[in-house]
């Protein structure tokens, strides 16, 4: 009881500390993980690209009463058990799930690890469909529009509001601390349009105005590359794509 006491309260110091200084609990050659708020953390981790290099990609982590659940994993099977590993010796949390935002590798390029463990993986049934014509890891549990998952006494709930980056992009909503994890159809602040292979630009501001009317008392969006912020990235990311 006091180990745990103790870790509890040097991951409260720490995240006190992340929220001005932006220290990152734990850093490696691939991944980082920084904690959001009391229950949130957000994972990095970096994806080789012929267009825009080697790029930072987002993750994010919510942890109730010993249980953990992922959305989105590392770019690769080593990272994601680099990841899981932390997850399970500095959290002291099992994880009960992971969630695959959509089909692209920045999602799910290190999903075999999870299913290596055992870990039950959701997506929706569009990213199920892409993944398997792409020949890439597959979701094990799909949904049509929306899925409420458990962690612990609480719940993450994912949910489809529209193409935009892609045409399955979901995001991850956990009330209990009012964040976001808003994945490749959010963008943070000044970031450019990115990569549009497989982007329905018409619908993307629409989508995004869905998720800020059902929202509006968001506190953390996490975008899927880039810093973390507020509504404020609800609003550039519609912005961006009007004009």
């Amino acid at each position: 009881m006091k180990g745990t006491a103790f870790m509890f309260f040097i991951l409260t110091l720490s995240f006190i500390s992340c929220k001005t200084k932006n220290i990152p609990l734990y850093k490696s050659e691939q991944i980082t993980i920084e904690p959001l708020t009391a229950n949130t953390y957000r994972h990095i981790s970096y994806l080789s690209t012929d267009d825009f290099g080697k790029v930072s990609c987002n993750g994010m982590i919510v942890v109730d009463q010993g249980e953990a659940i992922v959305m989105d994993t590392p770019t690769n099977d080593e990272d994601s058990k680099e990841l899981i590993d932390w997850i399970e010796n500095t959290l002291k949390a099992k994880v009960v799930g992971v969630v695959v935002t959509h089909f692209h590798a920045d999602c799910l390029g290190g999903l075999n690890e999870f299913h290596k463990r055992s870990v039950p993986s959701y997506a929706s049934f569009r990213t199920i469909e892409l993944a398997k014509n792409e020949e890439k890891a597959i979701p094990q549990v799909g949904f049509e529009t929306s899925l409420a998952i458990e962690v612990g006494y609480k719940k993450v709930h994912n949910e489809f509001f529209g193409e935009g980056h892609t045409q399955d992009n979901i995001i991850c909503y956990f009330p209990s601390e009012e964040v976001i994890f808003g994945g490749c159809l959010i963008k943070t602040l000044d970031a450019s349009k990115g990569y549009l292979g497989d982007a329905n630009v018409d619908e993307w501001s629409n989508t995004v105005e869905a998720i800020k009317s059902k929202y509006r008392n968001v506190k953390v969006i996490v975008p899927g590359h880039g810093d973390p912020g507020n509504t404020d990235l609800l609003d550039y990311t519609i912005a961006l794509f009007r004009s």
